[in-house]
């Protein structure tokens, strides 16, 4: 199972004109991170930044001289991207800014299907809140220390770790749930180690003495007692 997890920053919050000027991705295969990476700075071409969204992200026009515009790097991303499920925090924004450039390009948007929005799952799940990245970080007890400004590639990783930690924890990702399926997905072998009963059980450890003792003790709890008719049950499951 192929999840991406990404985030983008954009000139403005407007979808419609305002241009996406970095793109950060983290791949994972079920739920662990691959190690593969996506990372693009974007020139917007005629669209200035907004001193707003600039004061979040801290990239100014100037740092993206040089950079390719978005048509250079469509076909990298959606390599990358391939079939796997795309996860964002708030992913109604990012997918709007990714499929309005896609549309520039005549390309189809992608499907809705494909998209996991973690703030959804976070207000699921914590519907108190508070659900931002940096209150989910402190809720999981993940660093974000480096967090001084909005980052895509950076927000991207520890959007991967918070993910993990919402869908399940770290205990979830040790893949303890794939089948035979995984195996056409990641290329790894998986052993699958069937659990048999005994064919006897065990000898009791209880010494003679203890039996002994522990039957002058039933004896004395009366005839409603249930303790010696556990001790039949008992003798008769160890003699079977």
């Amino acid at each position: 199972m192929r999840e991406i997890i990404f985030d983008t920053e954009t000139t403005g919050l407007d979808a419609r004109e305002d241009r996406v000027i970095e793109i950060g991705a983290v791949e994972l295969v079920n739920r662990f991170p691959s190690g593969r990476v996506f990372h693009v700075y974007i020139h917007p071409e005629n669209r200035a930044i907004h001193p707003e969204a600039q004061a979040v992200h801290g990239i100014s026009l100037a740092d993206l001289e040089g950079k390719p515009v978005f048509s250079e790097i469509a076909e990298e991303f959606l390599a990358f991207v391939g079939d796997g499920k795309l996860v964002a925090h708030n992913a109604g924004f990012d997918m709007g800014f990714i499929n309005h450039e896609l549309a520039r390009l005549k390309i189809d948007a992608v499907d809705p299907d494909r998209v996991i929005d973690t703030l959804a799952i976070a207000r699921r799940k914590h519907p108190m809140g508070p659900n931002s990245l940096d209150a989910l970080c402190r809720r999981y007890g993940i660093d974000n220390s480096r967090r001084t400004k909005h980052g895509a590639l950076l927000d991207s990783e520890l959007l991967a770790e918070v993910y993990i930690e919402l869908v399940g924890g770290k205990q979830a990702a040790l893949g303890l749930e794939m089948r035979g399926s995984d195996t056409e997905e990641t290329g790894r072998e998986i052993d699958m180690i069937a659990i048999k009963p005994r064919a006897r059980h065990l000898p009791s450890r209880l010494t003679a003495s203890t039996r002994a003792a522990h039957a002058k003790m039933v004896e004395t709890l009366g005839e409603n007692a249930i303790w010696p008719r556990i001790d039949i049950a008992q003798d008769k499951q160890t003699s079977d």
